[in-house]
């Protein structure tokens, strides 16, 4: 007995019984003696069947409708994953996948159906009741079919194994180039131009002999990129972006396609006591021709003219005719005197940019003892508000027990102390427009901030990214994504404004954009907590609750509200209860009145948002957007928070 007949229960079939010449099997008169190829049985079947059912099973035997039905389930596992992959690459609705699987059940009994009723012959199709049933020809299809199946199997457990082992990994795991370096559809037409006036700056590389002076070679890189983004006829890509590459490995060429640019500046630093010596050269990427190079040894105390020697350099290289005779300049408000206090800054730039709670609190320890020895140090204020409102922030987890109010109350005042000693630095509006809104709930006065700030500088990415926050908090949907869109532009590669502008889409019902950019954001930063919260979130809204519970369990902290909601969705309210009441004990203030507004408990809702009021969380300032409290939004008591929110009804 063969294999394929050991796992469809059948032997080989004999020529013992029929003649040749006899009516077929499905037409024959029942014979009193014998049963259709089947001499011996009869006496044992008609113990516990009736003659029809044992006919019945016979024809299923001899006729080959269980290995069609077994080919159509194989060749449909094998084809649902690639449409799957194919259908979430062009963005085709989740309707759609659902759609392919109706279509292939309601195909099923239809493929029974016909193997039952006709026979494959070398002639055509025929009608299996004209087909003897011992001749040569059926075992022959019935063993075809046999190979067929054995052929798609392989192929199938082929596919399962290279997914496995290689596509999906592929997928999650290698971050290209090419994967992160295509901007939002609605900036691609900008990005796909790139203009012969765009540099990149590069981090300049340490070359200290202690290597203890990065933060010093990152701040001047920084610097750099400060200086040239306020020459307006050129484009350059913001630090998140130009800093994306550092320790990994791509070509100058890679750098330049993903960010769009035709130049890269790149360079060097030596610090070795009170000497520097920096060496910077400008690379046109087409053909690698080194435009300009330097090199500079100087006296620490020179830093600042060698930032505006570098900078001015680069302009008359690239010959950009600017709008005044003005070159870039590091001298002004926004600088200091004190070479001490300015080391401080950069140190505490450094921490800031780690984007954690322990170098929040290193930078906040630096900035403070810059101004300690620079009072007037605008930009350092401006810096240390920003650094001080996301200490308070992560001081204020689920965990704590009070709520650093002082903290928030901090961050206003160096905001405040920034405007006052620089009126024409856009970072301090742009810090107090931020602390203004989230902690004050003073959209107002923010919204003055942050369009001043975005006045005093169009092409800062942070700054236009700030402004978009505001507008989609006031609901201003439209001009929140197209706000979003200048920043992503100008730093493609910043997980942080692909997510924010994906949450702006998702609200704006562009669903499949807004998963796009989460994914993109996922690809940037893998481990970015938030984007992965917020693709969840777009899981459920797409009525997937088993996807959107396993991103949650994949990460902590405000991620339980997220599995709260999954499994209420999925019918688990036990679980889901023995979530909130975790989330209650952590005072996730937000969080829990989210989990009450899905479950469509309003009035536990509306009294955990007026705590979240009470205590200013900042998940409260996405009421007007966010799609989990759209159900709350006929109330009264909903218009009414609106108000006490200072937010427009």
């Amino acid at each position: 007995m063969g294999l394929w007949e050991e796992m469809l229960g059948e032997a080989p079939e004999s020529g013992e019984g029929q003649a040749p010449n006899s009516p077929p099997a499905a037409v024959r008169p029942q014979s009193t003696g014998t049963s259709d190829g089947a001499p011996h049985a009869s006496g044992h079947v008609h113990a516990h069947h009736s003659p029809m059912q044992f006919r019945f099973f016979q024809q299923l035997k001899h006729r080959n409708v269980i290995r069609v039905g077994i080919l159509y389930l194989v060749v449909c596992w094998l084809i649902l994953d690639p449409v799957h992959v194919l259908f979430h690459m062009l963005e085709v609705p989740v309707w759609a996948n659902r759609l392919v699987v109706i279509l292939m059940a309601i195909g099923f009994p239809a493929v029974l159906l016909f193997g039952w009723v006709y026979e494959i012959t070398p002639e055509g199709l025929k009608p299996i009741a004209e087909i003897n049933p011992q001749t040569v020809m059926r075992q022959q299809t019935g063993q075809r079919l046999n190979r067929a199946i054995f052929v798609v199997l392989v192929l199938a457990v082929a596919y399962l194994l290279a997914d496995k082992f290689w596509l999906s990994k592929h997928r999650t795991t290698e971050l290209s180039v090419t994967t992160v370096a295509p901007a939002a559809p609605a900036v691609n037409s900008a990005a796909t131009a790139i203009s012969d006036r765009s540099v990149a700056v590069l981090p300049f590389l340490d070359m200290s002999e202690k290597k203890d002076q990065e933060y010093f070679s990152d701040g001047l890189s920084e610097e750099l990129i400060d200086m040239l983004t306020k020459v307006p006829e050129l484009r350059v890509p913001a630090r998140t972006s130009s800093f994306f590459f550092k320790g990994k490995q791509a070509t100058i060429a890679d750098i330049a396609k993903a960010l769009a640019v035709a130049h890269v500046l790149e360079g060097s630093v030596r610090k070795s006591g009170n000497t520097l010596r920096i060496t910077a050269q400008l690379i046109r990427v087409d053909n690698g021709y080194h435009v300009w190079s330097e090199t500079y040894d100087r006296k620490v105390d020179d830093i600042f003219k060698v930032q505006d020697e570098i900078a001015g350099a680069v302009v008359t290289a690239l010959k950009v005719r600017l709008l005044s005779t003005q070159q870039p300049s590091a001298q002004g408000e926004q600088h200091t005197e004190n070479l001490e206090a300015y080391n401080l800054y950069l140190q505490a730039r450094q921490n800031y940019n780690q984007g954690d709670a322990a170098g929040y609190q290193r930078a906040v320890t630096a900035f403070r003892a810059a101004t300690a020895l620079d009072p007037r140090y605008a930009a350092a204020y401006a810096n240390l508000a920003l650094a001080q409102f996301w200490l308070t922030n992560d001081s204020n987890t689920d965990d704590s027990d009070t709520i650093d109010i002082p903290g928030w109350d901090s961050a206003l005042a160096d905001a405040e102390q920034a405007v006052a000693l620089a009126p024409g630095l856009a970072a301090g509006y742009s810090a107090r427009g931020f602390v203004r809104a989230v902690y004050r709930f003073d959209f107002a006065g923010a919204q003055v901030d942050l369009d001043k700030a975005v006045a005093l500088s169009p092409r800062d990415a942070d700054v236009l990214h700030r402004s978009a926050i505001l507008l989609a908090v006031l609901g201003k949907l439209p001009a929140a994504i197209a706000r979003e869109e200048q920043a992503l532009a100008l730093d493609p590669l910043s997980a942080e404004i692909c997510m924010r502008l994906g949450f702006f889409l998702v609200a704006d019902q562009q669903v499949a954009r807004g998963r796009s950019l989460y994914e993109r954001a996922i690809a940037i930063a893998p481990n970015s907590f938030r984007a992965h919260i917020q693709l969840g979130n777009l899981e459920l809204l797409e009525h997937q609750p088993e996807r959107a519970l396993a991103i949650f369990r994949q990460k902590t902290g405000f991620s339980l509200g997220g599995q709260a909601k999954a499994e209420y969705s999925l019918g688990h309210a036990d679980a889901s209860e023995r979530i909130l009441k975790q989330l209650i004990v952590n005072k996730a203030y937000a969080p829990i009145a989210d989990v009450y507004a899905w479950r469509g408990e309003k009035d536990q809702a509306f009294q955990w948002l007026e705590r979240a009021y009470e205590v200013r969380d900042a998940g409260l300032t996405w009421i007007k957007i966010d799609n989990d409290f759209r159900g709350l939004r006929g109330d009264p008591r909903y218009k009414a928070l609106l108000r006490k929110m200072n937010l427009p009804e």
